[in-house]
């Protein structure tokens, strides 16, 4: 009786979730080091609270520290958190396991990593209401199908059976929330829920959250580093700094009057759209110093395009892959992945293909660089057409254009160190001695704001943006001419993506490197770009100068894209931004399926819509 009565208090009666000097410590060394310091903030009924901060700022360990979900013999919890009045501190595991999922649940950043791809989407959604809810099978896969419904997916009945795999990004979150909402839970935790996801997607995912909480009445906890959700979704708002709570208050107070540098600084380092507005080159962006929380005011970019002579020609660049059906694997379809695609990059100038997952902007990447074959089409490259060289003079011409790729700890080999990496393009081109190649890494490390001794690490030994940054200079250690990056700031924190991008600029113009930059952030494109492309189902169907696009977007498509774009504004917080679910139609056409040739009207100079 007694323990029960530790593990009971009387809160604020208006107050779900209340975490009290919450310090959480892991075992290092034989020695506990606390993580998250002296924590303490409420969660009211139908409230969003919304917890801000970058990469290691302890975000994420505060929300695991809420559900217990920490490994109990390297971690340490202590503090108070009361939900409904129960401390879960103090709550013995098997107790634990029933508040889970049932009182408080959890949606996780990377929807396909959380959902089990052996089992149907249907038997994982129902498997969470048989364990919490005393029902039948049938009863408990038709409260399935509704709760799909409810989250917006298409065709819920005919999707019950379909495993993850055949789900989109944004419709496996859908699936997360669905099983996350199952047992009715007072709070649901979303950490990172949208930052792997396309803006339009994003911007879905965001209304879903707020309909069903207006719906439900459900307290949400969002855990993000994304300063324009926060303003979007977020009734107050923590911001944390290593570990520690700089600033709490209402979003509005935080954005419009906040206090602490840091603050300060992770709001001025957000890209807005249409701040580009009357800047004709692309513009740095401002830095966040990490130690004091202050930042350096962004600089717009010389001019330093060379409009002479492309270096880079794409014409009618097509890429289809095949479907096999069948036991005797018949063409049954292809998919058009890219359809007809052209454009010249020039040296100096960054090239943005912009659109949602799956509308072709990688594999036209890949295609160009041939690590697809394209079906058709031509790549000039110092006048030479990529898609016809040998194997040996294809190497040879890999010299002048390079790529750097979105997961950088996925493109280095974690048994290399960081300084044989760089080196090994340089060797096996035989550009020189091993000597003159240390001499080389050196510069480069040096060059993208490392140190030469770094060069002995290896990839683990570095932060994400760190990581990046060696992917960059290895790509320089060939000296391209066109470098193309795919999505390679997408899933780094605001500051350390303003560094990379700005990284970017200073060597685009002491270099004079051409950048064919992939990306969904519309905000970030804005920023860095001198021309956008904007890519439909395999198509470009807007191009032309990043002020003329952003200023006057003609398409359909890029009016939806800029629309979904999250605005650092709390004033907005409330405002539905997107309609109904729109999913991108399929690519996947008949075998003998021939593509119209696109039209295009010109409406401003260099500025062609597709019609």
């Amino acid at each position: 009786m007694n323990a029960k009565a530790t593990n009971t208090v009387q809160t604020d009666t208006g107050t779900v979730l209340s975490v009290q000097n919450l310090t959480t410590s892991f075992l290092v060394d034989g020695d506990w080091k606390p993580v998250v310091r002296d924590i303490s903030f409420d969660v009211r009924p139908r409230e969003t609270v919304a917890i801000v901060g970058e990469s290691g700022s302890g975000k994420s360990v505060t929300s695991l520290s809420i559900m217990r979900l920490l490994q109990a013999d390297t971690s340490r919890i202590e503090g108070k958190v009361f939900l409904n009045g129960t401390d879960l501190v103090a709550l013995p595991e098997s107790e634990m396991r029933k508040v889970r999922g049932n009182d408080v649940s959890m949606i996780f950043q990377e929807p396909m990593t959380s959902l089990n791809p052996l089992f149907t989407i249907g038997d994982q959604i129902a498997e969470a209401l048989l364990c919490h809810q005393k029902m039948s099978r049938a009863d408990a896969k038709a409260e399935t199908m509704k709760l799909l419904e409810k989250v917006r997916i298409p065709s819920a009945a005919s999707r019950f059976d379909e495993y993850p795999h055949r789900f989109s990004g944004g419709m496996r979150q859908r699936v997360m929330i669905a099983m996350a909402l199952a047992s009715r839970p007072k709070l649901l935790i979303a950490d990172e829920p949208t930052t792997a996801l396309d803006v339009t997607i994003q911007g879905q995912i965001l209304d879903l959250i707020k309909m069903l909480q207006d719906e439900q009445g459900t307290s949400v906890l969002f855990i993000t580093h994304d300063m324009g959700v926060v303003a979007e979704i977020a009734d107050r708002t923590v911001v944390m700094f290593r570990g520690e709570q700089v600033e709490t208050g209402a979003t509005a107070d935080i954005f419009h009057r906040g206090e602490h540098p840091y603050t300060r600084a992770l709001l001025s380092a957000v890209p807005v759209l249409g701040s580009m507005h009357g800047y004709d080159r692309p513009l740095r962006f401002p830095i966040v110093n990490t130690t004091t929380g202050e930042a350096i005011a962004s600089t717009e970019t010389p001019d330093t395009v060379d409009n002479n002579k492309p270096v880079l020609e794409v014409k009618n660049l097509v890429k289809r892959f095949d479907i096999h059906t069948g036991l005797f694997g018949r063409l049954g379809g292809r998919v058009h992945a890219v359809e007809n695609v052209s454009f010249d990059l020039f040296a100096g100038e960054t090239l943005s293909l912009v659109g949602e997952s799956g509308c072709g902007k990688s594999t036209t990447g890949r295609a160009i660089m041939r690590l697809i074959e394209p079906t058709s089409g031509s790549v000039m490259v110092d006048g030479q057409d990529m898609l016809q060289l040998e194997k040996r003079e294809l190497r040879q011409m890999r010299k002048s254009i390079q790529m750097i790729f979105q997961d950088p700890f996925a493109s280095l080999n974690p048994r290399m160190t960081v300084g044989d990496a760089i080196a090994e393009p340089y060797l096996e081109h035989k550009m020189g001695t091993s000597k003159q190649a240390r001499d080389v890494v050196a510069d480069l490390l040096s060059k993208v704001g490392l140190t030469s001794d770094m060069a002995s690490r290896y990839p683990h030994e570095f932060s994400g943006g760190q990581r990046q940054r060696v992917c960059i200079a290895r790509a320089l250690a060939l000296k391209p001419k066109v470098i193309v990056a795919d999505e390679s700031v997408s899933a780094l924190d605001v500051s350390v993506k303003a560094q990379v991008i700005n990284l970017m600029l200073d060597l685009q113009q002491s270099l004079n490197l051409a950048f064919l930059f992939i990306s969904h952030d519309m905000a970030v494109v804005e920023r860095v770009s001198h021309r956008v492309a904007v890519m439909y189902l395999g198509e470009i169907v807007e191009i032309g100068p990043r002020a003329s696009v952003f200023d006057n977007p003609q398409h359909d498509y890029t009016k939806r894209l800029m629309a979904a774009v999250p605005v650092p504004d709390p004033d907005r917080r409330r405002e539905k931004r997107i309609g109904d679910t729109v999913e991108l139609h399929s690519p996947i056409r008949a075998p003998d399926y021939q593509a119209s040739i696109r039209e295009f009207r010109e409406v401003a100079s260099g500025h062609l819509v597709a019609v």
